[in-house]
């Protein structure tokens, strides 16, 4: 058997890729809102899950709302210290913002042993107390990206429905068996959040920054 592979430029390996999903969305007959279509791809384009096409939920104007936070210097926080390395921070940086995760810092490892709940649950705390309602970055629109703790999706729910936080965008795709599932249709109950959700186990870290990285790549 012969194996013959396509020879591609470097440069265009990731525009080559665009095309086959989009032939191979259009086999499936799968048309897709014209706002929602970059962030659909480029999830099926770092995982070759299709399913993506389906499990996706957005929120009403979620992709307008969540680059209008972008143009004003959104911060983006993650879950997890791969997540925020995938995301494109040269891109955030030029437009003033700014992506964080608090997982690994000292003073939310102590108020999860303290309080018995996880980092997850205690860095959106830490979140909540710097950009919620009465914080020093109140004022600066905060993106959350969580592709791994169903924890930090369910703290995030409670929290938004505390009144002590209105999130900019919230992505919500963290991958797994215990709680992911409710997590994520928590958050699809709220009703003045934007949120971009993968329903179901799939998703990870990899996916909430492909998603982030969608929206930066529009501006």
């Amino acid at each position: 058997m012969k194996i013959e592979l396509e020879q591609v430029l470097p440069s265009q390996i990731e525009a080559r890729s665009f095309e086959i999903i989009g032939r191979e969305l259009e086999q499936m007959g799968k048309v897709l809102d014209p706002e929602e279509e970059p962030v659909i791809k480029r999830c099926i384009h770092t995982t070759a899950d299709f399913e993506y096409a389906d499990s996706l939920v957005f929120s009403d104007r979620a992709v307008e709302r969540g680059l209008k936070a972008l143009k004003a210097g959104a911060h983006i926080v993650t879950d997890t210290r791969m997540g925020f390395s995938g995301v494109n921070k040269g891109r955030l940086e030029k437009l003033g913002g700014e992506a964080l995760c608090f997982m690994a810092d000292p003073d939310v490892a102590e108020i999860a042993a303290r309080e018995g709940c996880t980092r997850a649950t205690a860095s959106m705390d830490k979140a909540a107390g710097m950009y919620g309602t009465g914080g020093p970055r109140e004022r600066i629109p905060c993106i959350f990206a969580v592709g791994n703790a169903p924890t930090a999706l369910a703290r995030l729910y409670e929290l938004v429905m505390e009144g002590r936080l209105k999130p900019a965008l919230v992505i919500g795709v963290p991958v797994g068996f215990v709680n992911v599932v409710q997590s994520k249709e928590l958050i699809l109950t709220l009703p003045d959040t934007p949120y971009i959700v993968a329903r179901g186990r799939k998703g990870g870290s990899n996916v909430a920054a492909a998603i982030c990285n969608a929206l930066l790549y529009r501006i």
